[in-house]
């Protein structure tokens, strides 16, 4: 019997919306894994390249790419862009998200609702599109959609981006099925409330909330979510298909 093989030598993933964050994590444990690593970001070109020299000071291999991830046109490009320089994109991480203001349903307009939408629908959509041809000719592929706990926990108030969540998660079920026969596996990661650059001026009575409903009782770790990525991405998780794996410390549980 052989030992689960973690390893992605030979492999290209990108991870979208990797210039910090849980992104950032994430990128840097495929590239610990043996990947080769596709950076994105669409705005702040200083910080994405300065994450990336981190990334290669750490002697991993890869790129950086600025493209809009809601930008047909841009998704095309960059995924091309890739091919060419490291090679086609085995392994999608879909993890770019905006602001996500809580707000009562009297404070949203539909444009709110759409960009919502558009990021977590539209996006998993463009890229997985581009990406599909060679996943099918070499009939192996690997898709992660970065979903949320907050659709499992009904959070509010949150409504637009726990719709648009929904929306992901039942648009990664349905491609599961449709992709399984071409032994490429679409499955989600669904962490929890993670403190990262983007938290830094949380109300601290929120965080501290929070923090008391943790079964582990402890906060999560952005290399927390890296392992759960590389483990779904690697041949160790060849039969794993259509799941949401939660990281967030038994929040969910049942």
């Amino acid at each position: 019997m052989k030992a689960p093989n973690f390893r992605l030598d030979g492999r290209v993933a990108l991870v979208t919306g990797s210039s910090r964050g849980l992104g950032k994590s994430m990128a840097f444990a495929l590239g610990a894994a043996g990947a080769k690593v596709a950076f994105n970001y669409a705005n702040d070109q200083a910080w994405a390249e300065r994450t990336f020299e981190e990334y290669r000071r750490a002697g991993l291999a890869g790129g950086l790419y600025r493209a809009s991830v809601i930008d047909e046109g841009e998704v095309n490009a960059m995924v091309d862009a890739i091919a060419r320089d490291l090679g086609p994109v085995d392994v999608l991480v879909l993890s770019a998200t905006p602001a996500q203001p809580l707000r009562p349903i009297e404070e949203y307009d539909w444009s709110f609702y759409q960009s919502m939408l558009d990021f977590f629908v539209k996006s998993p959509y463009l890229l997985t599109r581009a990406a599909l041809p060679h996943m099918k000719r070499q009939r192996w592929g690997r898709i992660i959609n970065i979903t949320s706990e907050v659709f499992n926990r009904g959070v509010a108030p949150f409504s637009a981006y726990v719709a648009a969540k929904g929306g992901q998660i039942g648009w990664s079920r349905s491609m599961a099925n449709e992709l399984a026969p071409w032994n490429i596996t679409v499955n989600m990661i669904a962490p929890g409330w993670i403190p990262v650059e983007r938290h830094a001026d949380d109300p601290q009575h929120e965080k501290d909330a929070y923090r008391r409903l943790i079964p582990m009782d402890r906060w999560g770790v952005p290399e927390d979510v890296g392992g759960a990525v590389v483990f779904l991405a690697s041949d160790a998780a060849a039969f794993v298909t259509g799941q949401d794996i939660h990281v967030n410390g038994g929040m969910t549980v049942g």
